[in-house]
């Protein structure tokens, strides 16, 4: 069983208990955050600074100008609270003997939403979801791939972990969310994460879909949701399935694309994809059927204890393949410290080949007293 943990770049930047700490835990492999989104995160045992707060997605390294000056208009920033910090954070870790994957976040960004709303998904009621990057726009699955190339292109790495490389919706997960006020079921919140931006309804039409007349079924289906008449929203088969179609077609060309551009830069590097086995998933860990999933290993959001988690695992293991699961290190985040070391036994008894402890730079004392109780009941790491 392989373990792993991750880690903000300022977690390790200046300070140099960090990489001893991995390691005396057994921990043996770290995904990094190179390009990341906002966040306000505390650090409990940096010894220069307890709070960071990331005011929008940015990467962490100093970007190359001349690779991106034939990308567009869709460009990353450097974090000014951490700048260039990604570079020593993953030298100082792998010279402890950790293994470094860049981990990456691809089409979810607030900055640059805002400030190409014609890059971001527009809902079938004319409302923009900057945070969320529509990827049938070819803009930006060049920005997607050139950020992935970039990032592949840093040194010290040992492989790459790809999140949001596909569809992105109306969750948006890391504002001070007000949208609870109505519960939609699975898919309402599909139908009101469709994009009907003129790149998408150029795919409906594609698919025989009226891209105006399908707007209007999804306003029909999701408004007596919004009004409490009707608990769920759903599309008639036919304009579903052409749904369907679209989208699964458009995070295919994503990830080949992005895969595409990783190995020409570094054929030789691992790259992990976050996933979920429902081909029309969406989100940080947007779906990858699990016949598609050759092409790159899977990493699996699995927290705390569920069923659907471990169906998650056995959806996707197979001989040979390497499927990695997501287990939840910090009980003020909804871990669970006194299951964690008997559900890292049961993800690995259902086919999970190694293990990520989300997250070592956030977590406690006694968070990370379950995780060493978990390391020495699982495994010591890869070797």
């Amino acid at each position: 069983m392989e373990l792993g943990a991750y880690l903000y770049p300022w977690d390790a930047d200046g300070d140099p208990a960090c990489a001893p700490r991995l390691t005396g835990l057994g921990i043996r492999r770290a995904a990094v955050a190179a390009a990341y989104h906002s966040v306000r995160a505390l650090t409990p045992r940096h010894p220069r600074h307890k709070v960071v707060t990331a005011e929008h997605a940015a990467v962490y390294y100093r970007p190359d100008q001349d690779r991106w000056s034939g990308a567009g208009r869709l460009r990353p920033v450097e974090a000014p609270w951490s700048p260039h910090s990604f570079g020593p954070a993953t030298e100082s870790l792998a010279e402890a003997g950790v293994e470094v994957y860049a981990w990456t976040v691809l089409a979810h960004g607030q900055r640059l939403g805002v400030r190409h709303p014609e890059a971001a998904v527009l809902n079938a009621y004319g409302d923009r979801y900057p945070w969320a990057l529509c990827i049938s726009s070819p803009a930006v699955r060049l920005y997607c791939a050139t950020l992935a190339a970039e990032v592949a292109a840093q040194p010290c790495l040992s492989g790459m972990e790809l999140e949001s490389c596909g569809w992105y919706g109306f969750d948006h997960l890391h504002a001070h969310d007000k949208v609870a006020g109505v519960a939609l079921p699975p898919s309402a919140r599909l139908l009101f994460s469709l994009c009907f931006c003129p790149h998408c309804r150029d795919g409906y039409r594609a698919e025989g879909a009226e891209p105006w007349a399908l707007r209007a079924k999804v306003r029909d289906a999701l408004d007596p949701v919004f009004a409490g008449t009707a608990q769920d929203a759903a599309l008639d088969p036919e304009s579903a399935a052409a749904v369907a179609r679209v989208r699964v077609r458009a995070a295919a060309e994503l990830r080949r694309s992005v895969l595409a551009a990783v190995a020409a830069e570094r054929p030789d590097l691992p790259v992990l994809l976050h996933a979920q086995p429902d081909p029309l998933g969406f989100g940080p860990s947007p779906g990858l059927a699990p016949e598609d999933a050759h092409a790159a290993a899977p990493v699996l959001l699995a927290p705390t204890r569920s069923r659907a988690a471990l169906e998650a695992v056995r959806a996707y293991a197979a001989p040979g393949r390497r499927v990695a699961a997501t287990v939840g290190a910090v009980a003020g985040l909804g871990g669970d410290p006194a299951d964690l070391s008997a559900w890292c036994t049961d993800l690995a008894g259902t086919g999970a080949t190694e293990l990520r402890f989300y997250h070592l730079g956030l977590a406690s004392h006694q968070d990370l007293t379950a995780v060493r109780a978990a390391v020495e009941k699982v495994g010591t790491g890869p070797s």
